[in-house]
């Protein structure tokens, strides 16, 4: 897994709003979750996604990355934020809603890691509480490789990004990124990441151990397909 420390800096301006995304799970909470009191997400970042909960929500994140957590914090001042890795996380405390996006799971290169995230998950959801995760699919990653490296000009920082696949449906995601400081000088910040994905008939069994799934969504198309680049996870405590 990259450490995104040097990244913090730079990421929301990267990322840009994740509108859509927050629209989606605020549907999705109110729907499957409607008396929810509590949020963690897991691999939380900047606080991004969870800063439009704050206020009518308790926050609460958790990540690897210092950088990352400071950020959060400053950004959402009524939140707790933990400094532990989401496969063995321990907080002592059980939440109404827990979130796990923009692929993280993803970064975790085992399906033993992925299975223990949902282990840790169990323990520390609420009796009524919703699990809702999303993750690339093998077709996506393999897609990306094929691309052209991905060039974007930000103005005052310019991003580069190239797909490459290793073996296992196992794929290298390097992140560039050149910052233009004084006297027209660069610098180079680098995040070597890594992406796994894993069947979704794979998936869905592992989830069926400890939930019940409530559904499966494509957001970009009417139902999930072999054609689905990004599934999301809608699961309750069994």
């Amino acid at each position: 897994m990259a450490d995104y420390d040097a990244f913090a800096e730079y990421y929301d301006q990267i990322i840009g709003e994740p509108t859509q995304t927050i629209l989606l799970l605020q549907k999705w909470i109110k729907k499957y979750a409607p008396s929810a009191q509590s949020i963690l997400e897991l691999g939380c970042g900047t606080g991004a996604v969870l800063k439009p909960f704050s206020g009518k929500y308790e926050i609460y994140g958790l990540d690897l990355s210092s950088a990352m957590l400071s950020k959060a914090k400053k950004k959402i001042k009524g939140g707790q934020f933990y400094q532990q890795n989401m496969a063995h996380f321990n907080l002592n405390k059980k939440f109404d809603v827990i979130l796990c996006i923009f692929d993280s799971m993803n970064h975790l290169l085992t399906f033993q890691s992925w299975e223990k995230v949902f282990a840790n998950v169990s323990n520390h959801l609420s009796k009524r509480g919703v699990f809702i995760f999303d993750v690339n699919t093998a077709l996506k990653l393999k897609k990306f490789s094929t691309f052209p490296a991905d060039v974007n000009d930000l103005g005052n920082i310019l991003t580069i990004s190239k797909v490459s696949k290793i073996k296992n449906n196992l794929y290298a995601w390097p992140f560039k990124i050149f910052v233009k400081e004084k006297n027209n000088i660069w610098k180079l910040i680098e995040e070597n990441s890594r992406e796994r994905a894993f069947p979704t008939a794979k998936i869905k069994s592992s989830l069926q151990k400890r939930f019940k799934i409530m559904a499966v969504i494509d957001s970009d198309q009417k139902r999930p397909s072999q054609n689905s680049e990004r599934l999301y996870f809608i699961c309750k405590h069994k």
